[in-house]
């Protein structure tokens, strides 16, 4: 963060201050423990705790003031009415120091790597900053603005959402001029609803927009098609619509990663993502489209999209005491439980396929539906065995079963443990296995054990 007035601060989140404020702010935080000279300390109440108890840890290690809903005993407090709200709004205004794109992405699934390929692509050119990891709430969102520098020249920023309302605070913050969506799914229907209300809520990332920035959209999504933002300028990609703006043809995957040929106008690029999954070939997409809005050359484009590497547990391929395992523990939905599928069915082996599935969280009534759907899809993959772990996997196996999968290939597990020791004495090398399931279940504990 590049230093600002006090003052400055106090205007941005219109709150009380009875003291000087001459001083020179260098560092916004929310954790006291890494307050130091020079910073203001946001108290943020959650669910399950009250930052405003860490208020004079934070001025005892350097903090100038902080930033609170109450009065707190012998502190320097800019009062508020929301720290949160005074978090975004900070941001807000210090995002506006700053005349460089800002390209913000959202979705139901693909987020965050649409938003690395983005990040690989604008680096050729750009020195870009972007969300680190997934911190894409009203908390991660102002705390990745506040790491804007002079020496910044682009900005990629991911937005999460659970409720209405929420990716229009974000957007509000952060002042997009470019807009990508990667799709429509079921993520978090158990709060929303129904997709369609799923749809309204990932389109309010244009409420902060810049009017003439651009809407970049996969037109593979059913629900996508459907979007008509009027005096909006839409680009649209895909891999299966050739009347897309950017359409990708030719594609031909291996061992380590997809090649693919992209196609704009009577322009055609060769193009390799070093990552499995025709998904990854749309999110690369995705990233090609921006590329080309901030003027980049495809072959810069290209070299950028060659640079993506997966990391963690978000579908990564790695070979594990003989077996090829595709970790992808991060988070479930169906459609990513689809996407995970569709990777294992493509990757050729002289071994078994099987899949290690797990519960997917906030669903609600949909749950059960969900979950015997997936295992529709576990039948139409071609899994040579089935196994599942939790209380709403159970369906899955219900599903695959109604479907055609045999019975006597599915098996379901009450604890890790026992997973992993199945898993030990069935699994010959050769074989690959996948491991999909929501964060909430750690389902990559049971790869620790193998």
């Amino acid at each position: 963060m590049e230093k600002v007035l006090l003052s400055e601060i106090v205007r941005a989140c219109d709150g009380s201050y009875g003291y000087p404020a001459n001083t020179f702010v260098t560092d916004i935080t929310t954790n006291s423990k890494e307050a130091k000279d020079g910073s203001v300390f946001i108290a943020i109440k959650g669910e399950r705790f009250d930052a405003h108890d860490f208020v004079k840890s934070a001025i005892q290690n350097g903090a100038v003031c902080a930033v609170t809903e109450r009065a707190v005993e012998d502190a320097k407090c800019i009062i508020v009415d929301s720290t949160r709200s005074a978090y975004l709004n900070i941001a807000h205004y210090y995002r506006s120091k700053f005349d460089i794109p800002l390209v913000a992405v959202t979705g139901s699934v693909g987020k965050t790597t649409t938003k690395d390929f983005i990040w690989c692509v604008l680096s050729e050119r750009f020195n870009t900053l972007k969300t680190p990891a997934n911190r894409n709430n009203d908390i991660g969102l102002p705390e990745t603005l506040l790491k804007l520098e002079s020496s910044h020249q682009a900005a990629v920023i991911e937005m999460g959402m659970n409720h209405q309302g929420e990716i229009s605070r974000l957007s509000a913050a952060a002042c997009p001029t470019i807009c990508v969506i990667t799709n429509i799914g079921t993520s978090h229907i158990e709060n929303l609803g129904s997709r369609e209300n799923i749809l309204k809520a990932k389109l309010e990332i244009l409420d902060g927009a810049d009017r003439n920035a651009p809407l970049i959209l996969c037109k593979d999504d059913e629900y996508l098609q459907k979007v008509n933002v009027r005096g909006r300028r839409i680009v649209w990609y895909s891999t299966e619509n050739k009347t897309a703006d950017v359409y990708a043809t030719d594609i031909v995957a291996d061992s380590e990663g997809v090649s693919f040929t992209i196609c704009e106008g009577e322009e055609k690029t060769r193009a390799r993502i070093n990552t499995l999954g025709l998904h990854n070939v749309k999110n690369a997409l995705a990233a090609y489209c921006v590329g080309r809005e901030l003027k980049m050359t495809s072959g810069e484009i290209a070299s950028g999209i060659s640079k993506f590497r997966p990391d963690g547990i978000r579908q990564t391929v790695e070979e594990i005491s003989g077996l090829t395992v595709i970790k992808d523990c991060y988070n479930a939905s169906y459609d990513s439980m689809k996407s995970s599928l569709e990777l294992l069915a493509s990757i050729k082996t002289s071994g078994k396929k099987i899949a290690v599935l797990a519960d997917m969280k906030e669903l609600g009534d949909m749950s059960q539906k969900l979950h015997k759907a997936v295992g529709k899809l576990v039948f139409k993959a071609d899994v040579d065995k089935l196994l599942c772990l939790g209380d709403d996997a159970k369906y899955i196996i219900d599903g695959a079963v109604a479907s055609g999968f045999d019975e006597k290939k599915a098996v379901h597990f009450d604890d890790k443990q026992s997973l992993a020791d199945y898993i030990k004495k069935t699994a010959d090398k050769g074989d690959v296995v996948l491991f999909k399931a929501s964060r909430a279940m750690k389902l990559e504990e049971v790869i620790e054990r193998l």
